[in-house]
């Protein structure tokens, strides 16, 4: 099947863009912090069962990403804090009542909430996924006080039917479809909705937890990527999501790391930096034409 949702289009046969504020390269942080459920299976894991025999509850591996909730996000919460960088969270609703400071905390720096489900589990096992969707937008707009624009599913996941949901709801963007450097229109059975860039190469998850490479890939594959977008640049505007998790990123081994890439990137002249909602009206306005 061709794809059903967004016509192919090459990249360097898309219209200019005109960049923001003349800066070219748009760097996108994405934190996704998460609810990981006790009583149920862990949805990824750092250390198996010995012989295999895997049972709840899954102390070890809960414990890894409890970690990151008490220790990684006080790190990168401060980080961008003292730099006055935005960000957005793609958050589990459930992080709400699970860890009510950590979530008091990233309304108070100003964080984007980008809904991503309930609890961390995918929503392609979901009997009325419309129903968990419309709670998961209902429970963080009660808390934050302002509609949620944007969507990003556990692990990506989705069903034939999400993005005609998505649009149903009110929802603008959803992150799932990780294929352009930059947003593009999605046809759904309710009017065209907007795929945002997010990334799966420089992502902590995939380069931490599933491919597990040392502590500096991702600094590498950052100052890579750069050299790659440069030329491109001075074409086209690009995208740069981030993706990041407290319990990968925000250990000590790694999170000097992370603040090496946010330094390099502050010293760029073209680079700016915004959440998914600044992005979003960035981009309507930039292709007003094109839906």
């Amino acid at each position: 099947m061709t794809n059903p949702r967004i016509p192919y289009q090459m990249s360097n046969e898309r219209s200019s863009l005109a960049p923001p504020d003349g800066k070219s390269l748009i760097v996108h942080l994405v934190v996704n912090v998460e609810h990981w459920e006790f009583e149920n299976a862990m949805p990824r894991k750092i250390i198996t069962a010995p012989h295999g025999l895997e049972q709840v509850p899954d102390i070890p591996n809960y414990s890894w990403a409890e970690y990151g909730m008490r220790c990684g996000m006080p790190r990168i919460l401060e980080m961008l804090a003292s730099r006055g960088l935005p960000a957005s969270t793609s958050i589990n609703a459930g992080v709400i009542d699970a860890y009510p400071q950590c979530a008091e905390a990233m309304l108070n720096a100003g964080w984007e909430f980008i809904g991503h489900g309930i609890h961390q589990r995918s929503i392609q096992g979901e009997t009325d996924e419309a129903g968990l969707i419309a709670m998961a937008k209902e429970k963080i707009e009660a808390f934050t006080g302002i509609s949620m624009r944007g969507w990003l599913s556990p692990g990506l996941k989705e069903t034939v039917d999400t993005p005609d949901i998505l649009k149903n709801l009110g929802i603008e963007y959803v992150c799932d479809w990780v294929l352009d450097d930059l947003p593009v229109w999605m046809k759904t059975e309710h009017g065209p909705l907007v795929a945002m860039p997010y990334n799966m190469e420089i992502n902590d998850s995939i380069i931490y937890a599933i491919e597990k490479h040392a502590s500096p890939e991702m600094y590498r594959r950052l100052a890579d990527t750069l050299e790659a977008f440069q030329p491109e640049l001075e074409h086209q505007p690009r995208i740069l999501a981030i993706g990041l998790h407290p319990h990968l990123i925000g250990v000590p081994h790694r999170i000097g790391y992370l603040k090496r890439m946010l330094d390099d990137l502050m010293a760029h002249d073209n680079v700016v930096f915004m959440n998914g909602s600044q992005i979003l009206d960035w981009f309507l306005a930039a292709d007003s034409e094109g839906a």
